[in-house]
Order: C-alpha cells, then structure tokens, then sequence
C-alpha cells in the first residue's frame, strides 16, 4: 500500500524530471540526479537509462533510501524492486509519457532489457 499523498503522487506522476538522491553510509545525502519518473496507479516507478552500471542506481541498490524532489514534492524514499507483474505497465507508462522525445530516448528506458533496473519509490513516515 502506498503512503503517497494524492497530491504528491499526482504531483511526481506529472513531473517530467525528479531529482533523486541516495543516502551514503553515514546518512548523509549523495548529490542529486536529474532521471525520468512514471506513475502506475498509486506507485511511483524511476528506471536507469545506461543500464545497472550507473553510478547513481547502484547506490540507490545499496543504499536503499534516499530522498526525491519532483513537481514541488520533497520526500524521504526507500527503493525496492517492484513485483514482475508491473513492468509491462512501466513501460507504457514510459511511452505515454516520453515518446515525445523519440524512440531512441525512450527505447533506453523500456523494455526487457531494463527490468532488473526498475526501481520503486515508496515514500518514509507520514
């Protein structure tokens, strides 16, 4: 069950970029990274365009908190792997979104290839 807000969750749905930021060890916060964000019902997905090697996904994996800035929402997160049964629908999500940016773009963010890159964003208290 999701802890998002109505207005946060459309609010980041509707954000074309959200920041993310992961903690480090000590719990202080990583600098943040500009991604892509989509919304599938009540939960809020981000994917690693380059793949599991960049830097700002493998430590969101490790870390496994942090915090997000998208559409004037500021919140704490944990990252989590979604259950397979989304993906289909993140990718759809992905393309009505960002098919504006053609194919190319948005092939780096759909597709079999990207699921083990999927993260799901749930926010912390509140």
């Amino acid at each position: 069950m999701s802890n998002w807000t109505t207005e946060e969750i459309e609010r980041v749905g509707d954000a074309d970029e959200l920041q993310i930021a992961s903690h480090r060890a000590d719990g202080s916060l990583r600098p943040y990274v500009t991604i892509w964000v989509v919304r599938v019902g009540d939960e809020v997905f981000v994917r690693s365009a380059y793949g599991p090697g960049n830097p700002w996904f493998r430590r969101a994996q490790l870390s496994g908190s942090g915090r997000i800035r998208a559409g004037g929402v500021e919140r704490d997160v944990t990252f989590s792997e979604p259950s397979a049964d989304v993906h289909e629908a993140v990718d759809a999500a992905y393309h009505a979104k960002y098919d504006r940016y053609g194919a190319q773009i948005v092939g780096t963010v759909v597709g079999p290839q990207v699921v083990a890159t999927t993260l799901r964003l749930d926010p912390v208290g509140d």
